[in-house]
């Protein structure tokens, strides 16, 4: 009777979990419909906007630049001898070319950002729930969501294309250096090799990749931010809810638009 009992409780408890689970993922869909709902209807708050533009891209220069740089040296190393195992040293500015653009400068940019820009959102509207500061705001007839979700999740959106489009920059400064000590080439040299095998395709998929992932960032910080509870302990869990989930979902987008970014360019 007993391990019947047992048994019973467990299953309820699963049954429970998924229950939590589905109710979860619906509230943060609705989250997500209601900012598309409210980013196009005025009234906008550009001055609020562009604050967080400043925050999201300006703040953001000096990691960035730094991780730019570190990881276009670190993989030109790490790709210099397999290719000079086939004597094939030649390509290595193409090579490096590729998969920054392509791959390495959305992901790592979004990454970063994820950790910086959406633990920064989580905390600081995780911090505004809990203190009620958010409902004060409601009350002075001033829409909360408008004012602090959409103009965050457009600074993401807008910012973070443009924060890899300068890690890619760095990166391949990064790698030109480690190119030009070992096979002292020049600067313009490096770039028409770098450029010659990139597409449009590629370019094009990059940025729409940074702009799927800064919407990604920036909803996913706001959402955690605007459901915390539990007083300063949620503040805490909204930033590192908001930093591993939004890292999740980046890394589950990459598999996705690579596979489509894959189709397309085959067909």
């Amino acid at each position: 009777m007993s391990v019947g009992g047992s048994g019973q409780k467990g299953s309820l408890s699963l049954a429970d979990r998924f229950g939590e689970l589905g109710a979860g993922v619906y509230d943060a869909w609705m989250f997500v419909l209601r900012f598309f709902r409210e980013a196009f209807v005025p009234p906008w708050h550009f001055k609020e906007l562009l604050r967080q533009c400043y925050m999201v891209g300006y703040m953001s220069l000096p990691l960035i630049s730094l991780t730019g740089f570190v990881t276009g040296i670190v993989f030109t190393k790490q790709s210099r001898p397999s290719l000079e195992s086939f004597g094939a040293t030649s390509w290595l500015p193409s090579l490096i070319a590729i998969a920054v653009i392509r791959a390495l400068a959305p992901l790592v940019t979004a990454l970063i950002c994820a950790g910086k820009v959406g633990s920064n959102i989580g905390a600081e509207l995780g911090s505004m729930k809990v203190s009620e500061q958010i409902e004060a705001m409601e009350v002075s007839a001033i829409n909360p969501f408008k004012y602090l979700v959409v103009t965050r999740t457009l600074a993401c959106t807008l910012m973070i294309p443009v924060l890899v489009m300068y890690s890619a920059f760095v990166g391949l400064i990064g790698s030109y250096f480690n190119v030009h000590a070992n096979e002292a080439t020049s600067l313009i040299s490096y770039f028409q090799d770098a450029f010659s095998t990139i597409t449009f395709l590629d370019l094009w998929s990059s940025a729409a990749k940074s702009f799927v992932y800064g919407f990604t960032v920036g909803i996913v910080g706001c959402y955690k931010g605007f459901r915390a509870s539990k007083g300063t302990q949620g503040v805490g869990l909204a930033a590192n809810s908001a930093v591993v989930t939004g890292m999740f979902l980046v890394f589950m987008e990459e598999i996705v638009l690579v596979q489509m970014i894959n189709w397309i360019r085959f067909y």
